[in-house]
């Protein structure tokens, strides 16, 4: 179905040409419900949601427990300041900690969680002078100049330098490297357990546990950011898990708290305190809205089984994935873990996106040649496999046009 907009889209992307800066690049459509994996525009048309809410709605479109959550919440209490205690983020905390390490901050967005943890790390280093933090090429870590400094990716950086001074960028993989680039002004190293933007790029093995050793030899904060990784997104509660490599700080965001706006960051015991008062804040981090999300999404995870279905979706998507690779030669690779999917092309992927869209599948392009996905969790198996047939049948016809 070809997409042109109607009376009601067109009012609505008017109302936006008159009001809303244009910062983003938008799909000519105008969405207003969704249920599961699946949304609904103003025109009437359904699309089956490979991307949703760029990997935030977790358990796809107005899941009902974290619905009647946010709901019974409301009724009671929205938000208050971080002066005062509330119970749903002690709850959320605890549910989050116990299954991970340490203790947790919130805030409301991946780029303000690692802001947290850029300066937990300076925080640490500062008693010995030591500032630096080594990122990685092809990484992306938000968009406040913090977290833009250490997104190791000139296109971000253009026309808003100088940049933020104190970060050295490594390459993914190459661990000598990185050594090279430790001084005794390095305070940590901070990496995606996996690369979501930087095109769901998978690390060798033993590299993270390299920087683990590395981190332990010269005293360094070990910071994983799992704002795409994280809450159950690649089959384990978060990435790390899958290669045992524990860091000493952990961030996150996304589908943290099924679609509403929370993010947070985790750190080992010992590095809690160097986060004292009045050096960090966030207003509306931790309100009882997100907090009764959050804890929601991750007890629907857990009540429904989804880490395991994750793990068994993922195997039949490679195996339907890598048959597609041995027929198509524009397929250069296939990387899955999870519902983090990642098919790189020998040719642009942007195309791919409006033609599934035309078919009604929502998909997301990355890094030029990368069509990712990050399916909902909960996503049932003829659903996904519908859509990568309709995703398969773009790549066919792209590769026989090329």
């Amino acid at each position: 179905m070809t997409q042109v907009a109607s009376s009601k889209s067109q009012s609505i992307i008017d109302l936006f040409d008159r009001y809303v800066i244009p910062n983003y690049r938008r799909l000519p459509i105008a969405l207003v419900g969704g249920e599961g994996s699946y949304v609904r525009d103003a025109d009437g048309n359904r699309y089956l949601d490979l991307f949703p809410g760029w990997g935030c709605n977790i358990l796809g479109y107005s899941p009902p427990a974290v619905v009647k959550a946010i709901q019974e919440q409301a009724a009671r209490l929205i938000h208050v300041p971080n002066t005062w205690y509330i119970e749903e983020q002690g709850l959320f905390a605890e549910f989050l900690c116990t299954r991970s390490f340490g203790k947790a901050f919130f805030c409301n967005s991946g780029a303000e969680a690692n802001e947290a943890a850029i300066k937990l790390a300076r925080l640490h280093g500062s008693a010995d002078g030591r500032f630096r933090i080594i990122t990685f090429e092809h990484g992306f870590h938000g968009r406040t100049f913090g977290a833009l400094t250490a997104t190791a990716q000139p296109k971000y950086h253009e026309g808003l330098g100088p940049m933020m001074a104190g970060f050295r960028y490594a390459r993914m993989n190459d661990l000598e490297g990185v050594k090279n680039l430790v001084d005794n002004e390095t305070c940590a190293i901070m990496i995606e357990p996996i690369q979501g933007e930087g095109g769901v790029r998978i690390p060798e093995p033993g590299f993270l546990q390299g920087l683990r050793d590395l981190c332990d030899e010269k005293g360094l904060l070990l910071i994983f950011d799992e704002v795409q990784t994280g809450m159950g997104r690649t089959g384990t509660w978060f990435g790390w898990q899958q290669t045992g490599v524990q860091p000493d700080v952990l961030t996150m965001a996304k589908g943290l708290a099924g679609g509403v706006a929370c993010g947070a960051m985790i750190c080992r015991d010992e590095f809690a305190a160097d986060l004292r008062p009045g050096m960090h804040a966030s207003t509306f981090g931790g309100n009882s809205l997100a907090m009764a999300a959050g804890l929601a999404t991750g007890k629907t995870i857990e009540r429904e089984g989804l880490l395991d279905h994750v793990r068994v979706l993922a195997e039949s998507t490679r195996l339907q994935l890598e048959q597609l690779k041995q027929k198509l030669p524009i397929i250069q690779e296939v990387r899955v873990c999870g519902m983090m999917i990642g098919i790189e092309l020998s040719i642009p992927a942007a195309p791919a996106v409006q033609r599934c869209m035309e078919k009604g599948v929502l998909i997301n392009a990355t890094q030029n040649t990368v069509v990712r996905l990050l399916p909902a969790l909960n996503i049932r198996a003829d659903e996904l496999s519908d859509g990568l047939e309709v995703v398969c049948g773009v790549l066919q016809e792209m590769a026989e046009e090329s």
